[in-house]
């Protein structure tokens, strides 16, 4: 079986040979995949811990679960799923944590539920904005990093920062339907 170039997807011959369980076609697989999907996770992750953690989960889940492939096609799509998935469930755990923190009081189980079903309200809107002000919100929002370090981690300057994250707070309380 031949492997596939690291610009490329595998082809359907080496999906199927993984799917019926053949571990050389399993760890071409995993190994020939991850590039891509880091690629994914680091664009898509607030962090480069996140993201590379989203890579190694989808890299499991590949091993684990490739034989629950319905279609040798559908790899890529499966894939940018799982690590998409799992980008989010990170950011939204990093702001419950966040959220707790700062949280003193005793709640019930009522708003426990409210807070929880908040919190994904708030997650799905985050996760709708561009990639671009989505970065910098989470970076500069939810982890806290400062502006200089989060203009530069992303290659922009203050003001550009400061203008992309305006727009995602912006877009965000649109999306949860708060007056401006």
């Amino acid at each position: 079986m031949a492997p596939f170039t690291r610009s490329s997807w595998p082809g359907d011959q080496l999906v199927g040979a993984a799917q019926r369980g053949d571990k050389p076609s399993i760890e071409v697989l995993v190994s020939g995949v991850y590039p891509h999907v880091r690629r994914f996770a680091f664009s898509l992750c607030a962090s480069s811990q996140d993201a590379e953690d989203a890579a190694q989960e989808a890299m499991i889940v590949l091993f684990r679960r490739i034989g629950t492939l319905r279609a040798t096609a559908a790899l890529a799509s499966w894939m940018f799923r799982i690590v998409r998935s799992e980008c989010l469930r990170r950011a939204r755990g990093l702001a419950h944590r966040s959220e707790t923190a700062v949280e003193t009081a005793v709640s019930s189980a009522e708003d426990d539920v409210l807070g929880r079903l908040e919190i994904e309200r708030l997650a799905d809107v985050i996760a709708a904005l561009p990639d671009d002000q989505r970065r910098v919100l989470i970076m500069r929002d939810i982890q806290g990093l400062p502006g200089k370090t989060v203009a530069s981690a992303l290659g922009l300057s203050t003001p550009a920062m400061k203008s992309r994250l305006h727009r995602a707070r912006r877009a965000v309380r649109e999306g949860l339907g708060e007056p401006e």
